[in-house]
């Protein structure tokens, strides 16, 4: 959820255009629906997932990489301006995994990290506000798991299509994937490497 009231200099309302626009709805579709984080959410019901690993194997990393991960599986299914959009969403992702860290070991200002995000990722300038408050205030550390998480999968990925060659089916990865329900990435692999692979 993005807070819609955030204030600029001089308590003025900023506003967002962001996600106001019909090329945006294919990578918000991708993330928060399906295949994204619907289908993962789904998948822990319709399987079971044991209470422990629900509550406790949960991890941004894995929730928010398999959103991410979900946008670059979809991208080639999406319109051309749907691609744009989905392209400048996943530099923003790769924005926040090197702005968010700098903030906090105070190696760039706040005022730098905003024209990062308004100049380089072209966000809006209360889209801007929003992230870096949520870098140092609301969430600090919370954004960095988007591209590390979405990195990870695809560095699992790679290694069991590497693994199996052409016994490799992308359709029973993803569904062994979603039945682990939220396990950290070494877990992850681990499963994905001693438990998918052999069986495949």
């Amino acid at each position: 959820m993005l807070p819609l009231d955030t204030k600029g200099a001089g308590g003025a309302e900023l506003k967002y255009d962001d996600f106001t626009f019909a090329a945006a709805a294919w990578t918000l579709t991708a993330h928060e629906a399906r295949p994204g984080h619907e289908l993962q959410f789904a998948s822990m019901v319709e399987h079971g997932v044991s209470l422990a690993r629900a509550l406790f194997a949960f991890n941004s990393t894995n929730v928010e990489g398999w959103g991410l991960y979900a946008e670059w599986f979809m991208l080639p299914y999406m319109p051309e301006e749907g691609k744009l959009i989905s392209l400048q969403l996943r530099l923003l992702r790769a924005a926040r995994a090197f702005l968010d860290p700098e903030l906090q070991a105070g190696t760039i200002t706040p005022a730098q990290a905003m024209a990062v995000l308004e100049n380089d990722v072209v966000c809006s300038k209360a889209f801007a506000t929003e992230e870096v408050e949520r870098f140092t205030f609301r969430a600090p550390g919370q954004a960095v798991s988007y591209f590390d998480g979405y990195t990870r999968i695809l560095e699992i990925r790679q290694a069991a299509e590497k693994a199996l060659g052409p016994k490799f089916n992308v359709r029973k990865f993803h569904d062994f994937m979603l039945a682990q329900g939220l396990l950290p990435p070494d877990l992850m692999r681990k499963a994905v490497m001693e438990d998918f692979v052999p069986k495949q």
